[in-house]
């Protein structure tokens, strides 16, 4: 198979403001190259730009771009091949500096990790298991294939959402395997190849990468320094009609942005009119950390044109891998039949393990914010104390704080960090065009203390970037 060129224009456009760092200039080009391969912005097997032709883009001489692309080379990034030219490639460990989120190989013991907004697990979670596993045995005399999930399971989702005023039966919940799962299976449910699909930037980069491997385009549409832009979004969606679109308006990941009533059903209605199907993430519905009341649900302005996404990653624990979909009653066959293709139904055990925990939400929940809202002020006041140039607004909920540096070197700053003890992801890989190199997302689910000290390598690692100042490596790291 011939590998894909990336013309030199195209690479020098994704390298950016690369010189801006501190080093001989091969290094900084060649670490720059690393974090995009590594970041997926360019994917292994391309064929890079002769180094005549990258030399003349970037207006630098033969020799630095020779030795960056010798140091890809011996670090495994970088493969010859006859006839193809330079090739990228992934080596068979990739290390942690390359800010890739949960990237195979990883090793963050030891290493202040910023790179995962998901708490530990409740205390509750034993409990739960042990209960769990007293009803199992009522299970084990069945296939145990549930494709649309247990009845239990489906019946207390479908409280929850008659609570929260959102009429909805047993019978138009899905289970699956976590919220990417879910996401990806609407996608292909209600989309072709080639359909569009809206959502916002910055975004969660997993779920717009679920979205162009199911063949869509993805429109991305801006955040404003105040939330949603809804004159645009509803300009956007009358130009370009997408298909569907994929939202997150409860504490957006990774703005920490929460939609007003007022906004959710205005653009309920634009999707309405385009007839785009609106596939809503809930994963941090449950994570209000001021006591605020919250908005109705999403779907509560249009219950036949929306889908909404939840699970108990972010509430509960991520390692239980159990999401869900709430349905429109006439989209359900369709669904289950797009799911038929990736998986037949969720593990029963976790699904009797969360219709446990969703039973005593009412008494683990209160903990689970408080703990957060602790972790979210130390992390606030860490950064003011420490950058007081870097500018945040204080979320009232989710898991991180978005912050904006004055200088493009998010992508720089990851690899520097790692070396002084701190793993990051590069803003830009919440962008799904590429840009915000300007931003950094800064999860507050580490033990406060933790938060303090991987904030004080931050530092240290932003003033080597900026003023030349050699990185501090202070104290024992904590894992």
């Amino acid at each position: 198979m011939r590998a894909r060129y990336l013309p030199a224009s195209t690479l020098s456009g994704l390298l950016g403001e690369w010189a801006d760092g501190t080093g001989p200039a091969y290094r900084i080009l060649a670490e720059r190259l690393r974090l995009l391969i590594a970041d997926g912005r360019i994917m292994p097997g391309s064929r890079l730009p002769s180094e005549r032709e990258l030399t003349e883009a970037l207006g630098v001489s033969r020799t630095t771009v020779a030795s960056a692309y010798r140091e890809l080379r011996d670090s495994g990034y970088l493969t010859s091949r006859r006839g193809s030219g330079s090739v990228t490639a992934l080596p068979s460990k990739v290390e942690p500096e390359l800010g890739r989120h949960h990237a195979p190989g990883i090793d963050t013991d030891g290493l202040y990790d910023f790179t995962c907004a998901a708490p530990a697990a409740v205390a509750g979670i034993s409990t739960a298991v042990a209960s769990a596993a007293l009803e199992l045995p009522l299970h084990l005399a069945t296939p145990g294939y549930h494709p649309q999930g247990l009845p239990v399971l489906r019946s207390e989702i479908a409280a929850a959402y008659n609570d929260r005023g959102l009429p909805t039966t047993a019978d138009q919940i899905i289970v699956t395997a976590g919220a990417l799962a879910a996401t990806s299976i609407a996608v292909r449910a209600i989309t072709q190849i080639g359909d569009r699909v809206l959502t916002e930037s910055p975004t969660h980069p997993n779920s717009v990468d679920a979205i162009r491997r199911s063949g869509c385009r993805v429109v991305a549409v801006p955040m404003s320094p105040g939330g949603w832009d809804l004159p645009l979004l509803e300009a956007t969606i009358r130009q370009t009609a997408p298909r569907a679109a994929w939202m997150v308006v409860d504490f957006q990941n990774p703005t920490g942005f929460l939609m007003s009533a007022a906004d959710r059903q205005r653009l309920a209605r634009a999707f309405a009119r385009s007839r785009t199907t609106a596939i809503v993430d809930e994963t941090l519905f449950e994570l209000s950390l001021d006591g605020q009341e919250m908005p109705p649900p999403f779907a509560s302005y249009d219950p036949d044109g929306v889908i909404t996404v939840g699970s108990v990653s972010k509430s509960f624990w991520g390692g239980l891998r159990i999401g869900w979909m709430r349905v429109p009653e006439a989209l359900v066959a369709r669904i289950l039949d797009a799911r038929a293709s990736m998986d037949l139904g969720a593990p029963v055990l976790e699904q009797l393990v969360v219709a446990d925990l969703l039973r005593r939400r009412s008494t683990l929940l209160p903990e689970r914010r408080a703990s957060l809202a602790e972790r979210r002020d130390a992390l606030a006041a860490a950064v003011s104390a420490e950058l007081p140039s870097w500018k945040f607004r204080m979320p009232s909920g989710g898991l991180s704080l978005w912050c904006e540096l004055p200088e493009p070197v998010g992508s720089s700053l990851v690899g520097v960090s790692q070396r002084n003890g701190a793993l990051l992801v590069a803003g830009s890989r919440f962008s799904p065009d590429g840009g915000l190199e300007s931003f950094i997302r800064l999860p507050f689910t580490l033990e406060p203390e933790a938060l303090r000290d991987g904030v004080e390598r931050l530092a240290a690692s932003y003033a080597s970037l900026t003023t030349g100042a050699p990185t501090r490596r202070a104290g024992v790291m904590i894992a």
